[in-house]
């Protein structure tokens, strides 16, 4: 797993943590328990923070960056999916991003809301918390049901699963380079 430091900044990454071996993590990325970071995926904190909440999952072949002065913040019990672009934007807790969505600086996903697969989620869009949000650009098209709430919030679940299976090295070894 590549993991760099640049300039002053280096990133924290607790014991816990899951990171696949073909992910980079580049500057200053503040990772909590339980994150798992998955095969392919880019998080570069080079001009501003990324910052990752506990139990969360960013799935193969994600790309975290940021903007001077813009940070990326990701609440706890967050699923993003595989292909997505968060930039300099924040994710509340208990989120589920969908494949290949695109989030752009400073948009704010509510708490509990799910964005749906290969949305746009535009610049500074600030979208309330327990939303189905869809679209290029994306837009809110109806509140989530409490069902849908408990489904799509504990979908980080399972990945918390996998992670452990993908720690135990007598599950997951590099049989052939």
């Amino acid at each position: 797993m590549p993991v760099y430091s640049f300039k002053e900044f280096k990133p924290v990454i607790p014991s816990s943590c899951f990171i696949a071996p073909s992910a980079d993590l580049i500057g200053d990325i503040d990772l909590k328990e339980n994150v798992n970071i998955w095969f392919g995926t880019v998080v570069r904190g080079d001009v501003a923070n990324i910052s990752i909440g506990e139990n969360v999952n960013i799935q193969d072949m994600c790309m975290l960056h940021v903007v001077e002065n813009m940070p990326l913040k990701i609440g706890n019990n967050v699923s993003v999916g595989h292909k997505v672009t968060l930039h300099a934007c924040t994710v509340e807790d208990s989120c589920l991003i969908g494949m290949d969505a695109v989030l752009l600086d400073e948009c704010v996903i509510g708490k509990n809301s799910v964005v749906a697969a290969g949305s746009v989620v535009p610049p500074r869009k600030v979208f309330p918390p327990n939303s189905m949000i869809m679209g290029a650009p994306a837009k809110v098209v109806r509140a989530l049901t409490s069902k849908e709430i408990n489904q799509y919030g504990n979908h980080y679940k399972s990945y918390l699963n996998y992670k452990d299976i993908y720690r135990d090295e007598s599950k997951f070894e590099l049989i052939s380079k």
